[in-house]
């Protein structure tokens, strides 16, 4: 039922040649599917990049036996000792090799989960293998690094063209299929305003296709004159009408407000502010990446600036 309701799995490729990834990349993991064999990896990039899909498509190509367990959600010691340990350890009923798919595995724990999985990685090397997928390799474990081949997911400028072109015709074909009506220069406008989040573009897609219509409402942003409302209260030390607004603008993309207050930092803030405003927005963007309310942590965030820096 999830799979037929939410687009991203629905419309999700279900080969290496369906997915949107630079051609070295995809020469890489069409590799592995041709020779039938696909080692342990670190799938290593941003959200909504594809790596669950790389992963997921490989594996679907050759017709492995695999699961598919949230690092975020169930990445506790007892999920290992049971559901992995139980499919690791079994036949496959496909015959070959199975396969384990760790999704954000980057949230596992590093002192507990990560060695144990590691463990469990050599126990049954020989009937399943691993692909964990992570936003931040730095979070996890050199000994679980080396047990893997890193694939990281890096695009060069170059190929952005190309890969946006890819989902321009991609989302083209969801919203006919799905019988939507839309705007072409809306959708050129939300990838850009999203890349390289795939997921997020399509996300945003089915939520505001309620309407049957995709037009330029999709693209309502914060207004220059309410990022002045907001720099006047910072500045005032006000603090309840700063609550206020993260509260109402709070449906925005966190990065997007983050990107904007570094920006336009030499407009607002003095010269000898401006380092330590980098330094707060960058704790806060990496913390967004982790928290469970955003809205405290932009809050935070902007409490933080209104106390440390000096206004113009």
């Amino acid at each position: 039922m999830l799979e037929e309701f939410l687009w991203v799995e629905k419309y999700r490729p279900v080969t290496i040649q369906d997915t949107i990834l630079p051609e070295n990349l995809k020469q890489t993991f069409q590799e592995f599917v041709n020779q039938g064999n696909i080692p342990n990896l670190l799938l290593s990039g941003s959200a909504g990049c594809g790596k669950t899909t790389v992963a997921r498509a490989m594996l679907e190509e050759l017709g492995c036996d695999y699961i598919v367990i949230n690092g975020s959600l169930n990445g506790n010691i007892d999920t290992l000792r049971n559901e992995i340990m139980q499919f690791a350890s079994s036949v496959s009923l496909m015959g070959g090799r199975k396969y384990v798919i760790l999704d954000e595995a980057d949230y596992l724990n590093p002192n507990s989960t990560q060695p144990a999985l590691r463990n469990f990685m050599e126990e049954f090397s020989r009937n399943c293998g691993f692909i964990l997928t992570c936003n931040f390799k730095n979070r996890i474990i050199e000994p679980l690094q080396s047990r893997c081949s890193v694939v990281e997911f890096k695009i060069k400028k170059t190929d952005v063209p190309a890969l946006a072109a890819q989902m321009m015709k991609r989302l083209c074909y969801i919203l006919d299929t799905e019988s939507v009506v839309y705007d072409k220069a809306v959708l050129v406008e939300l990838i850009k305003k999203h890349y390289p989040d795939w997921r997020r573009v399509i996300n945003e897609l089915q939520r505001y296709s309620v309407t049957g219509k995709i037009d330029s409402g999709l693209l309502a942003n914060i207004t220059e004159s309410s990022y002045k409302d907001l720099v006047r209260f910072l500045k005032q030390k006000d603090f309840t009408n700063t609550r206020k607004w993260v509260a109402e603008n709070i449906d925005t993309d966190a990065t997007a407000i983050f990107r904007t207050l570094y920006d336009t930092a030499s407009q607002y803030v003095s010269k000898n502010s401006v380092p330590n405003l980098v330094l707060i927005l960058a704790k806060y963007q990496y913390q967004a990446a982790f928290v469970s309310d955003h809205e405290i942590n932009l809050t935070a965030c902007l409490t933080e600036m209104m106390i440390d820096l000096e206004y113009l």
